[in-house]
């Protein structure tokens, strides 16, 4: 046996820590931070967002850097042009998450950085408060899921 050490955790019960949470201690919000400049990454981040809140959690996005640019009504293209295989961008599914409920936000530094107001953000999204935003993170039946 080439990895006789696999067989040994096996052995030791290793495995049942992969087994998962008992329903008391599974997640009741995701937190979903999206940095990426990336298209696809930032609608597979929207799609687990989606999933999870669809799941029961309660969801909270945080735009941050070129993800911010989502959130903007003049965004980049990368973010208003469908992707395969549902022909959905991430800004449309962002605003799909948030009219399901969850709240959308900018990094509190991110309009400062662009030398922008609020009016150039679509209707609902806001700036997210730090120590707010923290509190969220810090929940104990958080995720949080970085893009």
């Amino acid at each position: 046996m080439r990895f006789p050490f696999i067989s040994a955790l096996c052995a030791a019960g290793f495995g049942l820590a992969a087994l998962p949470a008992a329903a008391a201690d599974a997640p009741t919000s995701v937190v979903t931070v999206i940095t990426s400049a990336d298209a696809q990454t930032q609608l597979m981040g929207m799609v687990l967002t989606m999933q999870s809140i669809k799941a029961g959690a309660t969801g909270h996005m945080l735009l941050c850097g070129p993800g911010g640019d989502i959130a903007l009504k003049d965004a980049p293209e990368s973010a208003t042009a469908g992707q395969p295989p549902m022909d959905m961008s991430p800004q449309g599914l962002m605003q799909k998450i948030r009219e399901a409920g969850a709240t959308v936000e900018v990094c509190a530094i991110y309009l400062p950085g662009k030398g922008a107001e609020t009016d150039v953000l679509l209707d609902g999204i806001t700036v997210a408060s730090p120590p707010e935003m923290a509190e969220r993170m810090m929940m104990p039946n958080a995720r949080v899921l970085t893009f």
